[in-house]
C-alpha cells in the first residue's frame, strides 16, 4: 500500500509554464518575459496558450485566477 505525501505536489505546469506565469502575475509584458527569459515572445504566446487549453478556461486573467486557487502560483 502506497503512502500518500501530502507535501509532495505534481504540478499542471511545466517549470517554464510556470516561470511565465509567474512574470504575468508579476506584471510583465509577454515582450518583458520574452527577454528575461530569452526566448521569442510566440513561444511565450504559446506556452500561455497551452496552459489555458490544460486549464479549459477562456483567457490569461482566467487561468492566473485558477493556478491561483489551484496553489500553482503564488502573489508573492
Amino acid at each position: 500500500m502506497a503512502l500518500y505525501d501530502s507535501n509532495q505536489h505534481r504540478s499542471i505546469l511545466t517549470s517554464r509554464e510556470r516561470q511565465i506565469f509567474q512574470l504575468l502575475v508579476e506584471d510583465h509584458s509577454t515582450k518583458e518575459i520574452s527577454i528575461q527569459l530569452s526566448i521569442s515572445e510566440k513561444t511565450v504566446r504559446n506556452h500561455i496558450s497551452n496552459t489555458i487549453q490544460k486549464l479549459g478556461v477562456s483567457g490569461r486573467s482566467q487561468a492566473i485566477v485558477e493556478l491561483l486557487r489551484l496553489g500553482e502560483l503564488s502573489l508573492n
